[in-house]
């Protein structure tokens, strides 16, 4: 597979010390979309967790992500990882007590943007992109839950990342939002970014066909 940005090869995952994925080995190349599915416990964040090393392979032959090869990384460099690398949670995590511009500014600033200007046509970017665009001076809590997921995918936009990883994105969404979630990943994928959408909600798998791995019995079984 050309251009691949995550290469796995035999890799061992584990949680508080039992192995909870053995032998992973895929690739994930630029921009496709890649569903991740398996029932709850089987492995599914886990594999994201390592892929923007929060969590750290036990082993392996090979686990690298955008050039990093995660199995030696530096605790230096994983901000630096982490930068190419935009993340989409389930819960949003978007910071409460601040409006929806200042949540986005607050990113860059902490990921070293300074001129004004630019960080101020950055956030107008990614919330244009994500059809947010007049919701700016929102609060959290004044939008919706496919409003705030919306906002979270901007956020992970602002450092033009090449990967995107969405942790059950729909998970606390209606279905009809939830399909407008998926239908805007896809998107995404179209215009160069790759990305690994973790659901078990087989009905956007249906609606929305893309390649597909899925964690079964502690392994990672890749159906092309």
């Amino acid at each position: 597979m050309e251009n691949a940005i995550v290469e796995y090869k035999n890799v061992d995952i584990s949680r508080a010390e039992r192995i909870v994925l053995k032998d992973v080995s895929f690739k994930l190349r630029k921009g496709e979309f890649c569903y991740l599915v398996g029932r709850v416990g089987s492995g599914k964040s886990s594999l994201l967790k390592t892929i923007y090393a929060d969590v750290m392979p036990a082993g392996g032959e090979k686990a690298e992500v955008l050039g990093y090869d995660i199995l030696h990384i530096k605790r230096s460099q994983i901000p630096f990882l982490r930068r190419k690398t935009g993340i989409v949670f389930q819960d949003f995590q978007l910071l409460q007590d601040r409006a929806v511009k200042s949540n986005l500014r607050f990113v860059l600033q902490a990921t070293g943007w300074k001129n004004k200007s630019e960080i101020d046509d950055r956030i107008d970017e990614v919330l244009t992109e994500v059809g947010m665009q007049n919701k700016s001076y929102k609060m959290p809590h004044e939008l919706s839950g496919g409003e705030q997921q919306r906002v979270v995918i901007a956020r992970a936009l602002l450092n033009k990342p090449a990967l995107i990883l969405a942790d059950e994105p729909t998970g606390n969404l209606d279905p009809q939002t939830g399909y407008h979630i998926v239908q805007l990943l896809h998107k995404l994928a179209s215009q160069g970014h790759s990305i690994v959408m973790a659901t078990h909600n087989l009905s956007l798998v249906e609606d929305f066909p893309a390649r597909l791995l899925r964690c079964e019995d502690k392994h990672l079984i890749c159906c092309e």
